[in-house]
């Protein structure tokens, strides 16, 4: 197999896994009183019409499906079949096809209008499998605008608001995703029992919700309600479960329960290599996250090798410059960090930067978050000028994107303290970190690592002396 044709195969095959991931759903029963029941049949129909001809063609290429390749015989010797791998572009073409002729027919009769709204989630879920959340959003939108005005079923509906959660949340918009998956969860819940697996996949995305709004106490409770849910129906090394753990343990990272972290993340790890294997895109994601936490636990020889691993995989699919590296190359650029590399940490965030401003936009947190880490490394670098235009704008970033109770606002808040403090502008530095302080201690337990760089910069401060040199080492 030549390598466009790898390449390509990969990159489709990093699809399939996308849609297992959010849009794949349990075959579990509703319950008997239920609209949901007769609905289940068409729900979805389109959409899972795609993710099985591509799971199909993928185990016949991978030999997923019975732990064989597809072979044929040809002079006498075994190959694999490149009919499988030609395949993929007419399946997808297909299948788009469908999608697109179910929605003009349902538009056409208006009798269908339930089946042009299951259309619509339909196209926007490729969309999003895709990470093309701008043009998802319109498709989206419409669709809940047809479940409310035609009065839909529950079960549409319910749908509707989940799939706009999963949007906005990925958009950065993240109280109109809370909004929608509060709604959408207890639409859901009159539909189903107690601890059907469908409210568990609901709950995970609520949990990465309240993630990113720092609400990681309710996060990490929501995501082991979801878990608990899902080991009523599942055995404990499921691989369905895997990825429930792995949210955890990015929960656990972000609240500096670290050694808790790495227990679930190896746990979790094991069953994915051996449903994914060791050189899936999926697998990497998570050695990337892996890597995270070993750098900030300071363990950076095994942070080093975990990142090249997660690279080699991904740069092999995507190519070298692709905005589904940028966790990675953070994870890469605080190694160097480590390493007083500042010329590559710069030249990692700054490219990372650029991709996710592009890709994402100047208004969504990841873009204010690399604004604050590069403003850290201008401080740490002495390039205080430029220091303080970049942290300065990181702060009225994230608190424009994520607000004022966050804590990488809170972050971003004691970078620009600690420029303020080279300028000699104390009583505002004082303020700032102050701030911050009271911000972080609302949300972390006090011996959160972040609380103690907050406290250095407040001791540093109530020091009698012109010397600020030392205070860059805090970072």
């Amino acid at each position: 197999m030549d390598d466009s044709t790898q390449k390509h195969t990969e990159h489709l095959q990093t699809k399939i896994h996308r849609f297992h991931e959010y849009l794949y759903q349990p075959n579990a029963k509703p319950t008997t009183n239920s609209l949901s029941g007769k609905i289940n049949t068409y729900d979805n129909f389109a959409l899972k019409f795609i993710f099985h001809i591509f799971l199909v063609v993928n185990r016949l290429k991978t030999g997923q499906g019975g732990g064989r390749k597809l072979m044929i015989k040809k002079s006498g010797k075994k190959c694999t079949s490149q009919k499988s791998l030609n395949s993929y572009a007419l399946m997808f073409l297909c299948s788009y096809a469908l999608v697109l002729f179910s929605t003009h027919s349902a538009f056409a009769n208006p009798v269908k209008t339930a089946d042009s709204c299951k259309a619509l989630r339909a196209m926007a879920r490729v969309y999003m499998a895709g990470g093309d959340y701008t043009k998802a959003q319109p498709l989206a939108e419409n669709a809940l605008t047809l479940a409310k005005t035609k009065n839909n079923s529950e079960a549409e509906l319910y749908l509707c608001f989940i799939d706009l959660a999963y949007l906005y949340k990925n958009q950065g918009r993240l109280n109109d995703a809370e909004r929608m998956c509060e709604t959408g969860l207890e639409l859901q819940k009159k539909l189903y029992y107690e601890n059907h697996p469908y409210i568990a996949g609901t709950l995970r995305i609520l949990s990465a919700i309240y993630q990113e709004q720092a609400k990681y106490t309710l996060a990490e409770d929501t995501m082991k309600q979801a878990i608990a849910i899902m080991e009523k129906s599942h055995l404990p090394d499921d691989p369905t479960l895997a990825p429930f753990k792995v949210d955890l343990a990015r929960i656990m990272t972000a609240q500096g329960k670290y050694e808790q972290a790495e227990v679930v993340y190896l746990v979790a790890l094991e069953s994915i290599n051996k449903s994914y294997g060791p050189e899936h895109l999926y697998t990497a994601g998570v050695l990337g996250s892996l890597a995270e936490l070993y750098a900030r636990q300071e363990k950076y020889s095994e942070a080093e090798d975990l990142i090249k691993q997660t690279l080699a995989i991904q740069q092999r699919v995507y190519g070298p410059e692709h905005h589904i590296m940028v966790p990675a190359w953070l994870t890469q650029a605080e190694i160097c960090r480590a390493k007083k590399d500042y010329t590559t940490t710069e030249k990692l965030l700054k490219k990372a930067l650029v991709l996710v401003e592009k890709h994402c936009g100047t208004e969504h947190p990841i873009t204010g978050k690399i604004t604050s880490l590069l403003g850290q490394i201008y401080i740490e670098e002495h390039k205080y000028t430029q220091a303080e235009s970049t942290c300065e704008r990181a702060v009225l970033m994230l608190e424009n994107s994520l607000g004022s109770e966050n804590n990488y606002t809170a972050m971003a808040r004691n970078n620009l303290a600690i420029v303020y403090i080279h300028r000699g502008r104390y009583s505002e530095a004082r303020q700032l970190a102050n701030i911050a302080l009271n911000t972080l201690e609302n949300i972390f337990e006090l011996n959160h690592p972040n609380i103690a760089r907050v406290h250095e910069t407040i001791k540093r401060l109530e020091q009698p002396t012109e010397n600020t040199t030392e205070l860059v080492k805090l970072m």
